[in-house]
């Protein structure tokens, strides 16, 4: 994985194509921009010595990405892809309504999500953060139902920071443990898709009716 993107991450342009894989994925959920944070951050493990330079795997990383500034860009770009998403979804307008309609994924999220909302807690939208195109669904959904997006945007941001501080730090101590070497990459974006499958797992479940009625 070092060797195929080494270039790019042995450039400052790193922290742009984190940024931006990570924003649009919201949108295109097959971009890898979980595997891009977690071998920048193996990268960045390979440098943690304070060297200018770094060898990671048969790759010679000239500029060691920054682990804070890597961890900001998922962060941040993660949020800003949510309100796009919240946006779209909350301007859909008719087509989009009747989208939802079809969809039982995007009618299930919009009702766990109301429901979670509601009771002033969105653990639903960080769940959904690390679950594959979770983020989609919930962002789309929490726009459609015309929810104040200052209900949304603070758990929008805990998930944010939640999913960028666990992909950073899998890739970075994985990278210190194992070695900066295809193992390490390995093992980390492993965790990740358990991570994913879990919330996943999670977030279909049904809701418990709160009448105690099975």
């Amino acid at each position: 994985m070092l060797e195929s993107v080494g270039p790019l991450v042995g450039s400052p342009w790193i922290y742009a194509a984190v940024a931006l894989s990570v924003l649009l994925d919201v949108f295109v959920p097959l971009l890898p921009s979980g595997v891009l944070v977690i071998t920048a951050a193996t990268a960045a493990a390979a440098g943690s010595a304070g060297n200018a330079t770094a060898v990671a795997g048969d790759v010679v990383v000239e500029h060691v990405p920054d682990i804070l500034v890597l961890a900001l860009c998922a962060a941040t770009a993660s949020v800003v892809g949510d309100l796009f998403a919240y946006r779209v979804g909350r301007r859909g307008g008719e087509r989009l309504d009747r989208a939802i309609a079809r969809s039982r994924k995007l009618t299930s999220a919009q009702e766990r999500l109301g429901a979670a909302l509601a009771r002033g807690g969105g653990a639903l939208v960080v769940l959904a953060r690390f679950a594959p195109a979770g983020r989609s669904v919930v962002s789309l959904a929490a726009g459609a139902a015309q929810r104040r997006v200052r209900d949304f945007l603070p758990w929008s941001v805990l998930a944010g920071v939640a999913w960028a501080a666990y992909s950073v730090a899998l890739g970075y101590f994985g990278g210190q443990w194992l070695g900066t070497t295809w193992l390490a990459t390995g093992v980390s974006l492993g965790a990740l898709f358990i991570a994913g499958a879990g919330a996943g797992y999670l977030v279909r479940r049904p809701v418990a009716r709160e009448d105690g009625a099975a």
